[in-house]
């Protein structure tokens, strides 16, 4: 039966700005790549392309429609792992086809893939980076929700960790340095982390420069990030990291984030379920992992001013399961 695919880019205002230690934002730009057999069954996958890894908007639809002639001779999820590398393009394809052989089958996802069935979650809700003050007035303002996620940026993050603690007394916190501390600085940010009682410290390092880690003492579990993409980088992390984040951008898909999450728990790796900042329709594969994982970190439809309809249902720091009509 033949395929028909389509990718194209959209974009979803975010709600103010979204700051990390790379930037601000004020939009999620999303590739939206779409498989139609001839029945008129349709698949739907979503990936949000990451400079960081130098994927451009541009490239990764390219990189999707180049599979077009592959789609629809047939190719499946597993003859992208060998197709694809990995990154937001296969998983965009990847959630596509996992999308669409549940339409066919009339099976939901997740017993395609071999899991349970998704549970209600908690996700993280994150905090940008900002001023000590800002920051502290965004945790007070989301004081009630039971898990943060605090973004920093290096200097001054003590002050920051400080004042997200005085504004959210009682939430559990993680933060994300997102690469920016350093060998000189990773003492007292530590130390910071440790007074506020954090949980869990998502790559505080550079990739490629977090050495360190493997020789100093580790408190507070460290999670990779950055520094993981795929089963092939988990080899690296066993003396540095205590846990490691799946997003599906980064792993290249449902398929392959499924099969880490398996090779981590068995490595004794602390599991968080990641995201980047886009629609419920990027987060609705994830959920199927949600409650495999420690930490669950699927909070981008909350940070966008609009979302798609019909969209995952949030109830405060809830997530539920996708309905058919979105994903799976």
């Amino acid at each position: 039966m033949s395929r028909h695919l389509t990718a194209i880019i959209e974009r979803f205002p975010i709600a103010g700005a979204f700051t990390i230690a790379r930037g601000s934002r004020t939009e999620a730009v999303v590739v939206l790549a779409t498989v139609t057999d001839e029945a008129g069954h349709v698949g739907r996958g979503e990936c949000v392309p990451y400079a960081r890894y130098g994927e451009t908007v541009d490239s990764v639809r390219d990189l999707i429609r180049d599979q077009a002639e592959a789609i629809a001779a047939g190719a499946t999820r597993a003859d992208l792992l060998t197709r694809m590398k990995p990154g937001a393009a296969r998983n965009a394809l990847d959630c596509a086809l996992f999308d669409l052989e549940a339409k066919q089958a009339g099976r939901p996802a997740w017993e395609i893939a071999g899991l349970t069935a998704p549970q209600v979650a908690t996700t993280a809700y994150t905090l940008s980076l900002g001023t000590p003050e800002s920051m502290e007035a965004a945790a007070r303002g989301a004081a009630t929700r039971p898990l943060l996620k605090v973004k920093l940026g290096g200097e001054g993050d003590p002050e920051r960790i400080a004042a997200v603690r005085r504004g959210a007394p009682d939430s559990r916190l993680i933060v994300d340095a997102n690469e920016a501390w350093r060998a000189d600085t990773i003492e007292a940010n530590l130390a910071a982390c440790i007074a506020a009682g954090v949980g869990l410290i998502e790559q505080p390092l550079p990739a490629g420069e977090d050495d360190l880690l493997a020789t100093m003492a580790r408190p507070i579990p460290i999670c990779a990030d950055e520094s993981l993409h795929d089963r092939a980088g988990l080899d690296a992390l066993a003396a540095r990291y205590d846990a490691i984040n799946i997003k599906l951008d980064k792993a290249g898909g449902l398929t392959e984030a499924v099969m880490l999450a398996h090779e981590a728990r068995a490595r004794g790796f602390l599991v968080m379920i990641g995201c980047m900042v886009g629609t419920s329709l990027a987060m609705a594969p994830a959920m199927l992992l949600a409650h495999h994982a420690d930490y669950v970190d699927l909070d981008g439809p909350l940070l966008l001013a609009r979302d798609r309809d019909p969209a995952l249902v949030f109830e405060g720091s809830l997530i539920h399961p996708p309905t058919a009509d979105l994903w799976g």
